[in-house]
């Protein structure tokens, strides 16, 4: 039998779900992976199968429970705003789920903000819900239940009995007062949601329910967003403490405190504010700062221009010059996101010679995407007015040596790097463990932070870095005028 406490965690990404066990000392232990990628049934639209997902989900988690044995409890961290919408008695879904990704309701944005005055964006919940709700039940008729992944998933784990979401993941639905303690009835209202298919808001770390479809019924005691996962994660746990996780795109969060942020919308220095967590009926919240293209611009390098054969040889192949030789990219190949969120900005490539070579071009791109990273702290520091002394890093980015360099670099102080590649699944067992006294406090988390490495800045001339990159970026501003006009 076990001697020491566990958690099973639960965590669903964009294209794949992953089931462990977290031991009390932090340790990860009987992983399994299955991919559950999503579908492009037509540009712009991303959509995946529920219950496929749920499907998936549950055997996962059963296969770990098998070959790890009891846990005290279960922690469940999600891709947010993804969207399901289920049939109450039946427990099926009417409809495909929504990606977060999915852009078909830009339109439906734009009407809100100009008839409502709803500052809605189309990667968040509400839209979708709406959309949902208006194609499969257009008389608000049915006895349906709206929900994110993470409720979603909780209704299959505890066979329909509960219907709830964290403050994390409902905080970026689009739907809830800026307060973060309740759901809007004006944007219910705007959206001809009924409030009753609404999931009731929890706290991410507490008894929730039994997950009676698995083994032993284990309790499930947290819940959170993937990223507000990855900040406790990390041991972000009091104000001006920050991450950034770098991987398709890059999500900077960083902790602000109990203080309730004036409203919702987007800040001058284009952060969000969010709900870090929520415990024992308190708000923590933070700043959110996001880059639309990080890995997204290495993956164009192999998949579409065929100078690099994998990811991966980014690193050596950057690290063989010891500079770009003037070189400079801006990684706005979907747009530029903070601070600027300009979805007309596009990908730039500046200052090429005729002795400009591959290497170059592959260290300019692994810099132009520690400039924004530099971008995005820089900017959650102005919205906030707080300082972050040293940025904590995950993601598939930050096995990156030369990019992480480039990082501590660009922003001028030490990056740690996070002693596994991706800490959503600590941080949903920190939450889930906070509630089932695995940990005692939010202390304790702080304190089980281990860097794998602190990477310090060299000296590279910052200040004239910087005010080039500044440059470069407002050359690929509005580069498609029609695009830069939308503001969500």
């Amino acid at each position: 039998m076990p001697t020491t406490r566990r958690v099973l965690v639960i965590d669903v990404g964009t294209s794949g779900t992953r089931a462990a066990i977290v031991g009390s000392g932090a340790d990860v232990t009987h992983s399994v992976y299955r991919r559950t990628p999503p579908t492009t049934p037509f540009p712009g639209l991303v959509e995946f199968d529920a219950g496929a997902l749920a499907a998936t989900v549950v055997a996962v988690a059963r296969q770990v429970l098998v070959a790890g044995g009891p846990v005290d409890a279960i922690g469940v961290t999600c891709q947010r705003a993804s969207t399901v919408v289920w049939d109450r008695t039946t427990g099926e879904p009417v409809g495909p789920g929504l990606g977060w990704q999915d852009l078909r309701t830009v339109g439906e944005c734009i009407m809100a903000k100009a008839e409502h005055g709803l500052a809605l964006a189309p990667n968040q919940t509400a839209t979708k819900a709406a959309w949902l709700l208006t194609t499969y039940d257009p008389t608000r008729s049915r006895d349906l239940c709206v929900g994110t992944i993470d409720s979603w998933l909780v209704w299959v784990l505890t066979e329909g009995r509960y219907h709830v979401t964290d403050r994390s993941n409902a905080g970026v639905t689009g739907l809830m007062e800026s307060g973060g303690v309740r759901w809007s009835e004006a944007a219910l209202d705007a959206m001809h949601i009924r409030p009753e298919m609404m999931p009731h808001l929890i706290d991410s770390s507490g008894l929730i329910a039994s997950a009676t479809v698995l083994p032993g019924s284990p309790p499930i005691t947290g819940l959170a967003g993937d990223q507000q996962a990855s900040l406790i994660g990390q041991g972000c746990v009091r104000p001006g403490l920050a991450k950034c996780t770098f991987g398709t795109g890059a999500m900077l969060d960083m902790v602000t405190g109990t203080a309730a942020p004036p409203s919702a919308d987007r800040r001058a220095n284009g952060t969000f504010p969010i709900v870090a967590w929520t415990i024992g009926g308190e708000v923590t919240w933070g700043n959110e700062a996001i880059m639309l293209t990080a890995g997204t611009s290495v993956d164009w390098l192999v998949d579409d221009l065929g100078v690099l054969t994998s990811a991966d040889e980014s690193d050596a192949v950057a690290g063989s010059v010891p500079d770009t030789d003037g070189v400079v990219f801006v990684p706005a190949l979907m747009g530029l996101g903070t601070p600027r969120w300009d979805y007309g900005a596009r990908g730039a490539l500046l200052g090429l010679t005729r002795g400009t070579t591959r290497a170059h071009v592959v260290r300019a791109v692994l810099e132009g995407i520690a400039h924004r990273g530099a971008d995005l702290l820089e900017a959650a520091e102005a919205d906030s007015g707080l300082t972050v002394a040293g940025l904590r890093v995950d993601g598939g980015m930050s096995v990156n040596t030369t990019f992480v360099q480039a990082l501590a670099d660009a922003c001028a102080r030490p990056i740690e790097v996070a002693p596994v590649t991706e800490c959503t699944t600590l941080g949903a067992a920190f939450l889930a463990g906070l509630a089932a006294g695995i940990w005692p406090d939010l202390a304790s988390i702080e304190a089980a932070w281990r860097p794998r490495r602190i990477v310090q800045p060299m000296d590279t001339g910052h200040d004239i870095s910087r005010e080039r990159w500044a440059e470069a970026v407002a050359r690929s501003a509005g580069w498609i005028p029609a695009l830069s006009a939308l503001d969500f």
